[in-house]
């Protein structure tokens, strides 16, 4: 697993990338700004769900997420990336929506969980790969960091603004609005998608998209520094993308009255907000400044974890805010890697590493909480980070040696 620095990038991006820019900042608001993420789980307990119910639940999600993730890759690559963007991800997503509150139950939250989950799968991969080929087009590949990074971070905004707008509009209209205001949401996405702009020519077909997961399948084998780069994304983004889930039930633990933990969750989620827009900043990392990052985060993750206050959920916000930003920084590492043909397909294998880390992080955080609080679990999700980062300073090492070792050998006589 090794990591390099980006390549330079102009001053200012080019003109020509501004449509591409505006439309995907406004399509990561939208895509983010649902109003049942704060109260689905409530539906569920209101409609009569059990617990074990609504685990079965998020595990058909992640389970579609994981079998659909890498064969949607390669069809994105097959076929138009807008195409799937457009209508295929967030239209299936409203479809599963509108499922849960016009007929709220079992079967309809399982089918709508199986619309979102496919949804999620279309668009990953094919929305990084779209935005890199027209940028890359422009002559603006060195910007993906930068875009990518505010991209998100406009994302965890809109979340950030659904979640305080949700209980308003929950106790004016209940599950019905909030319901109807998140497939508006998901419509509003797929109407901004029709502005991405798609040069590349798609060869269309069956055989064209089982031979494009095949070429890409075979180009990640062959290659080693798009295998580690493959291997860097899930490494950075799985274990602090699980952990996200379970942040209300560490704030709570902090002895904070039920209505103070949304403000503690703001206050995390402003860390990964400001680590998305740093992105632009850091992207000239070297691999021991990435291993640093890494470290760093790591030490505060476990400090504010164990910690049990609710001021060291602000060493939480520091933990996630560099997570966030590996992350970005890893997803543009690898787009660097790989070619324009089958760059939707390795991205989605790298989502794929991601959904199974994800499971592998819920059953051991799972354990870990049961058996020692909410407080340790947190601070052993750090170590696969410190981890992470010994192999790539490792790594380093042994690169700057190979390299030393060449520079003797021209030197010598012959």
């Amino acid at each position: 697993m090794t990591v390099s620095p980006l390549p330079e990038r102009a001053a200012t991006a080019p003109a020509g990338t501004r449509r591409l820019v505006r439309t995907l900042y406004a399509s990561a608001f939208c895509d983010e700004f649902v109003l049942l993420y704060p109260v689905y789980a409530l539906l569920f307990s209101d409609t009569g769900l059990s617990v074990w119910q609504t685990a079965s639940l998020f595990g058909l999600w992640s389970l579609t997420g994981i079998l659909l993730e890498v064969p949607s890759g390669a069809w994105a690559d097959a076929v138009s990336r807008r195409l799937l963007l457009l209508i295929l991800g967030p239209l299936l997503t409203a479809a599963g929506f509108a499922l849960w509150v016009l007929a709220p139950s079992y079967g309809a939250f399982a089918l709508g969980f199986v619309l979102w989950g496919a949804g999620g799968a279309l668009g990953s991969g094919a929305l990084e790969a779209l935005v890199y080929d027209e940028l890359e087009r422009a002559g603006a590949a060195g910007h993906y960091a930068r875009v990518m990074g505010r991209a998100r971070a406009i994302g965890i905004a809109a979340t950030m603004s659904a979640m305080g707008l949700a209980g308003p509009v929950f106790a004016r209209g209940g599950y019905d609005a909030v319901g109807a205001a998140s497939v508006l949401a998901c419509l509003a996405a797929a109407a901004v998608a029709t502005r991405f702009p798609e040069h590349r020519t798609p060869s269309g077909g069956g055989e064209r998209w089982s031979a494009t997961l095949r070429a890409g399948l075979a180009d990640a084998r062959a290659d080693r520094s798009v295998r580690g780069a493959l291997l860097l994304v899930p490494a950075v983004t799985a274990v602090w993308g699980a952990l996200d889930e379970y942040t209300p039930l560490l704030a709570h633990d902090t002895g904070v009255a039920a209505e103070t933990v949304p403000w503690l969750l703001l206050v995390i989620w402003a860390g990964a907000t400001a680590g998305s827009l740093l992105a632009g900043a850091a992207e000239r990392l070297t691999a021991n400044g990435f291993a640093a990052l890494l470290t760093g985060s790591a030490l505060a993750l476990a400090v504010g974890g164990l910690a049990g206050t609710p001021a060291a959920l602000v060493l939480v916000a520091l933990a996630f805010g560099g997570f966030q930003l590996a992350t970005v920084l890893a997803d543009a590492r690898l787009q660097q890697r790989i070619d324009d043909t089958g760059r939707a397909t390795l991205t989605s294998v790298a989502g794929l590493g991601t959904e199974l880390g994800n499971l592998a992080t819920y059953g051991a955080y799972a354990a870990a909480a049961t058996a020692w609080g909410h407080g340790t679990a947190f601070a052993l999700s750090a170590l696969p980070y410190v981890l992470t980062a010994l192999l790539l300073a490792g790594a380093a090492r042994t690169t700057a040696a190979a390299a030393r070792a060449r520079r003797r050998s021209r030197r010598s006589p012959s």
